[in-house]
């Protein structure tokens, strides 16, 4: 069957749209977002684990959606800029910040866009649940490199592709415990970390980790540890430019 989808060069319209439909209820704690308020520790402790301390660095938060990521770097004294193309949940994204007292420099921009205008000016970089939802997620990681400058981290986050990853992510996630939202996620768009580090390799970039994320149905909680066959987190780093 051909693939209808529209897009637009590295985005699918369709993908917006879930987000864009989403976006008024991106804080509530018990709504479709459930899971990222969730995991939002993990994933701040995992980026400061590998990363260093945040405070005055530069970080570009990649999808950052309604923002959940991108307030909690902030308060770690990050300069946080978070970019999304969803117009809804940027917006959402501002409000809250506006609200919360948190500054964050949110903007409804690609991430190839903003790599032509600012090359080599980011600390960090996160992209993480997000690049399961691109055409072309190497794109995407290439665009990451070339915003981080020299000796800089990107930490990204994404779902395994093989058969326990669509009875856990897919059937046991959207259809079972309905923790998210029915066609949250396409299966044949899951990334394995062996493509990932393929991806990070042809940006120049060294894979220093790769970590998995589980969650318990019985306890109801997430944790990280060597499991990657669903939920994985992986660090690289820019090498440092030779001194000659």
């Amino acid at each position: 069957m051909t693939d209808t989808t529209s897009t637009r060069g590295n985005v699918d319209s369709s993908e917006i749209a879930k987000f864009d439909a989403m976006a008024s209820r991106w804080w509530d704690p018990e709504g479709e977002c459930k899971p990222l308020h969730e995991i939002n520790p993990l994933r701040l402790g995992y980026i400061e684990e590998r990363t260093g301390s945040l405070q005055d660095q530069k970080v570009l938060d990649v999808g950052c959606g309604g923002g959940i990521l991108s307030e909690a770097m902030a308060r770690r004294g990050a300069h946080v800029t978070g970019i999304d193309l969803s117009a809804e949940a940027i917006e959402v994204a501002k409000l809250h910040a506006l609200e919360s007292g948190v500054e964050v420099d949110y903007r409804q921009q690609s991430v190839e866009e903003l790599a032509t205008e600012q090359p080599g000016s980011f600390d960090r970089i996160t992209c993480l649940e997000m690049l399961e939802h691109v055409p072309e997620p190497g794109a995407t990681v290439a665009a990451c490199a070339r915003l981080l400058r020299p000796g800089g981290h990107l930490v990204v986050s994404t779902i395994n592709r093989n058969a326990k990853s669509w009875l856990f992510a897919i059937m046991g996630a959207e259809y079972v415990l309905q923790l998210l939202p029915k066609g949250t996620h396409e299966w044949k768009r899951f990334i394995r970390p062996s493509e990932m580090d393929r991806f990070f390799r042809a940006a120049d970039l060294e894979t220093r980790d790769t970590t998995g994320m589980t969650y318990n149905p019985v306890t109801g909680t997430y944790k990280l540890g060597r499991d990657i066959d669903v939920n994985y987190l992986m660090h690289a780093e820019k090498p440092e430019e030779s001194a000659s």
